[in-house]
């Protein structure tokens, strides 16, 4: 193995698919180990001619209410997206869709700019359910949905764990258009009869293929089972299990299927190396090598759980790198915060949980490390496609004891 420069860290990288699959704690306490080859997590960035998706129309020149279109282009969009060029019919002649496109190409928009075309002129009555596995992703879409109607007379409502009951309650004795919410939550409301979920006719599951991994199986059905009024249900994601097949044919009716990306392969822009961490070695350390480094200017580390979240920022806040973390322990208030803390370059490196794994907006990520190996591939490609976004080079390191 090759040492670069005077980085100490670097001896530990290995491109060759030869490390044994070993379950040892390292004295860090016994983890279940990956069954994942650590020769997926090495691949090297394909350098090629980025192919640019030419839209067949402009923003002013899309089939909608021209005040919806004063509000996008005030927002500074020109030109729709792939993936929001392909499905915008679809979904304003109200058909069923699953949309397959990659983390980063404006999925959010593609469903929201259609369905709020809907939905103008209409009184609020709880017309479109939109669900989503994380609190942030949450948070993201109600924002997109208020900026984009402003002054359009339409209303949201968000609904989230972390947050008071009782004030959703309170906020649901007035009707809105469209409510976004986490399942938890949702299902927690419908309960105590605040929420009913026959008033709504359109569904949409953003991220499904984690609503359905996260372990929102069963609450995804009830949801669609009370729905007894749906007529048009929208279904998007970054990645496609084939697992989850059978599942998206009995919730879809004869949709119509966009897909913008394979759905199952890493971005090809991002370098991924693995750092092994050999026995009687400080993980920590090593870790704490790495992102002291100049070039490591944004750097999101996953860790396994919420424990050693904290103890990985604690230990990197004592070596003076600004770092924060985010985890379901952590009030919504100090999530929200961490994360635009770290868009905003206040926080260099954010520790987090899967939870910041899919579907956020954080833009410029340098550095993603895999503080341990990921359970299963599907994690492994949402954590690592927080870098390499928007045409520009990322790097991905996963660590394996």
């Amino acid at each position: 193995m090759s040492v670069q420069g005077s980085r100490p860290w670097e001896k530990n990288k290995s491109r060759g698919n030869r490390l044994k699959k070993e379950n040892r704690s390292n004295g860090r306490g016994v983890q279940k180990a990956s069954t994942l080859d650590p020769g997926l997590f090495i691949k090297k960035a394909v350098h090629t001619q980025e192919e640019t998706y030419t839209p067949s129309r402009r923003i002013i020149d899309l089939p909608v209410d021209k005040r919806l279109i004063a509000n996008l282009t005030r927002k500074g969009y020109s030109l729709p997206t792939e993936i929001q060029d392909k499905t915008l019919e679809a979904i304003l002649g109200g058909k069923d869709l699953l949309g397959i496109a990659q983390t980063g190409t404006g999925k959010t928009g593609a469903f929201l700019v259609p369905l709020v075309n809907r939905l103008l002129g209409s009184r609020p009555g709880f017309q479109i359910l939109v669900v989503v596995p994380t609190r942030e992703l949450a948070v993201q879409v109600e924002q997109e949905f208020r900026s984009i109607t402003k002054d359009l007379g339409l209303y949201s409502a968000c609904f989230i764990g972390g947050t008071s009951v009782n004030k959703d309650i309170q906020t649901l004795r007035r009707p809105c258009h469209i409510v976004i919410g986490t399942p938890g939550r949702l299902m927690d409301l419908a309960s105590q009869k605040a929420l009913n979920f026959r008033q709504f006719t359109g569904l949409v599951l953003d991220e499904f293929d984690r609503l359905l991994d996260m372990g929102f199986s069963r609450d995804i059905q009830r949801i669609i089972q009370a729905m007894v009024n749906r007529r048009q249900t929208v279904l998007f994601s970054a990645t496609e299990e084939k697992s989850q097949r059978s599942l998206i044919r009995e919730i879809l009716n004869q949709p119509v299927e966009v897909r913008v990306s394979a759905g199952n392969v890493a971005a090809d822009r991002i370098d991924q190396e693995i750092v092994r961490v050999r026995e009687g070695e400080n993980k920590l350390e090593v870790l704490l090598a790495m992102v002291s480094e100049d070039g490591f200017q944004k750097v999101l580390v996953f860790a396994d759980t919420k424990r050693w979240v904290k103890k990985v920022c604690q230990k990197l806040q004592q070596a003076g790198i600004k770092a924060d973390e985010i985890h379901s322990n952590k009030s919504q208030n100090y999530r929200l915060k961490a994360l635009n803390d770290f868009r905003n370059g206040k926080t260099r490196v954010l520790i987090a949980t899967d939870v910041a794994a899919r579907g956020l907006d954080i833009t410029e990520v340098t550095h993603v490390i895999n503080y341990q190996q990921p359970k299963n591939f599907d994690s492994y490609i949402h954590r690592i496609g927080r870098t390499g976004r928007a045409g520009k080079a990322g790097k991905a390191y996963t660590f394996i004891d």
